[in-house]
């Protein structure tokens, strides 16, 4: 048997929550006059780190108030509290944590390969943007009234000049030159090397940019470019090519690859020129890729020279997959001595060599 201040003693360790993590609170009975009655009633508002509880009654009579209460609580079953709490701490922890993953975009184009044909994306100015937008507008106008011409002169072309159009690519040159005049200079190396116009050639170069076509078309040779049929589609664009002469392919498609082959080789043969990219698409880092012998099987079949060409800087002014752009700069252009030889890949190495070393040597 308890005192009346033992009980209070007993009520207020049972309510702290390091014995017992429900609130305890008493009201006086509303069938009992006498005050020294208690009701306690375990409610169900959790202290941190405890569940919800069934409700336990603890019923004083009135006897006991006078000598004394006996409390015998119900055992609950509870975890201590600083467990619950740890846990609860790491799982918001590892919440906080999922949520605020940092996200990280790397640009390709940064600091990876050539310098000269590599752009890092941070550097991207309102200038830029600003020329890259008055590049297609004196692009498109130039077109638009070349066109005309090229329409014009196309049926006596198909009459005399079938095969190599030196009177088309005449207008296309004029029409590069209109376009990047106003943004960048060309230079160009060892124009001696270029076999005379109507020497038919297989022409091979670096691919870094869009402008790469510009630029080559500058040069002023009326060699047949390989481009994928979607290009042909556009307006303007796709008309000037097909009365270039331009070569239609399928990529993954083997019987296009084919029929492309064919096709280079009867204009070979007819004293037309070709042009090739060997490394198949634009680099994305500036660096030399892997050469297809494509090309070089076409010149050693049909027995024409191989005239490899470096092209320096368009990469820089203008880096593959952001066409939308035009950073200031300079393209240079380096025209090597012709290979010629049977064997294809002889050919492909000797012509990727003398690439890589004219671009490590401007790196």
């Amino acid at each position: 048997m308890l005192n009346n201040n033992n009980t209070m003693e007993m009520v207020a360790s049972l309510s702290h929550p390091f014995h017992c993590p429900l609130r305890l609170r008493y009201k006086r009975s509303s069938n009992i006059s006498q005050p020294s009655l208690l009701q306690f009633r375990a409610c169900k508002e959790p202290f941190v780190g405890c569940s919800t509880y069934k409700q336990a009654v603890l019923w004083n009579s009135y006897n006991s108030t006078l000598n004394g209460a006996s409390c015998i609580p119900r055992k609950h079953v509870c975890e201590p509290w600083y467990n619950y709490l740890q846990e609860f701490n790491q799982t918001m922890v590892h919440k906080q944590a999922k949520a605020s993953r940092p996200v990280v975009v790397r640009s390709e184009l940064a600091g990876t390969g050539i310098p000269d044909s590599a752009y890092p994306l941070s550097d991207i100015t309102f200038g830029s943007k600003v020329r890259g937008i008055g590049f297609y507008v004196v692009t498109a106008i130039a077109a638009i009234f070349l066109i005309v011409l090229m329409i014009a002169q196309h049926p006596f072309v198909l009459l005399f000049d079938q095969y190599r159009r030196k009177a088309q690519f005449s207008i296309a040159k004029i029409w590069a030159s209109l376009t990047v005049a106003p943004f960048f200079k060309i230079e160009y190396e060892r124009l001696e090397n270029l076999p005379p116009p109507d020497v038919p050639a297989v022409y091979v170069s670096n691919h870094q940019s869009f402008l790469d076509i510009y630029t080559l078309l500058t040069l002023g040779r009326s060699f047949k470019f390989i481009s994928k049929t979607g290009i042909f589609l556009f307006p303007i664009i796709g008309w000037a090519m097909l009365m270039l002469g331009v070569i239609p392919l399928k990529r993954m498609d083997s019987r296009s690859q084919m029929e492309c082959l064919k096709r280079c080789m009867d204009l070979l043969k007819k004293g037309a020129s070709v042009f090739f990219f060997p490394e198949g698409t634009r680099s994305k880092d500036g660096k030399l890729c892997a050469f297809k012998k494509g090309a070089f099987s076409v010149a050693a079949k049909v027995g024409v020279p191989v005239v490899p060409i470096t092209l320096i800087g368009t990469g820089k002014i203008m880096p593959t997959g952001l066409e939308g752009i035009l950073n200031p700069g300079s393209v240079k252009v380096i025209i090597h001595k012709p290979i010629e030889g049977s064997d294809a890949a002889v050919l492909c190495n000797e012509a990727r060599n003398a690439i890589a070393d004219a671009l490590q040597h401007q790196g």
